[in-house]
């Protein structure tokens, strides 16, 4: 990639009168755009159920319409990806309600935009991802070499996610290649969500118990 091209701005998000000014002056220096794709996530202190409800839900909801209002004309080029969570639809027992709750609204969010945007050409799907390795995650698994053991183990393709495979996944969906799909909430985990629970605890626990 060539960083000369990559530039950046600050805005705080649960702002949304310095999210709407930060908006603005992108567009005035950069011109309409063409895909975006959503990101950000609560992890701040404090109210976590107000604070899922700005980050998550209000400033997505202010983005994706400003969006639709700043894309240039590309026919099928316009697309949004919202980055959400396989918790949208399981229960992660390490997450607060809070976090389940923004995220299955996230998931009904893109629902809803699909219809109301598809009419200008503009698509939005989501990402929802399971356990996924990250920069600032990658030390603990390489401390922990028996964790990614066992993902190893239960995901039917033998590893763990990473966020370049998100970032492709999110490549392919702001392409043309996408340009009939829209509205889906895409689980990324590796198919391990596909098997029983109750099995897959019986394989782990008793190896010899079909």
């Amino acid at each position: 990639m060539d960083q000369a091209r990559i530039k950046s701005w600050t805005a705080d998000v649960a702002d949304l009168g310095h999210l709407r000014a930060t908006l603005s002056e992108i567009v005035q220096s950069q011109g309409p755009l063409s895909g975006a794709v959503l990101s950000q996530r609560y992890r701040g202190g404090g109210d976590d159920w107000a604070g899922e409800i700005a980050i998550s839900l209000s400033a997505t909801r202010e983005l994706i319409e400003w969006a639709g209002q700043h894309f240039e004309d590309l026919g099928s080029g316009k697309a949004i990806v919202v980055i959400s969570s396989i918790a949208s639809g399981y229960v992660a027992s390490e997450q607060p309600v809070s976090y389940h709750m923004a995220k299955a609204a996230l998931s009904h969010m893109v629902r809803f935009y699909a219809v109301s945007l598809g009419r200008v050409g503009i698509r939005i799907n989501a990402i929802c991802p399971g356990t996924i390795v990250k920069e600032e995650s990658r030390g603990f698994y390489a401390e922990h070499p028996e964790i990614e053991a066992l993902y190893r183990d239960i995901v039917p393709l033998g590893r763990m996610g990473t966020a370049d495979d998100v970032a492709r996944l999110s490549q392919f969906l702001l392409s043309d290649g996408a340009s009939f799909l829209t509205g889906q909430n895409i689980v990324l985990d590796g198919g391990v969500s596909l098997q029983s629970h109750e099995s897959l605890s019986r394989r782990l626990t008793r190896p010899g118990l079909l």
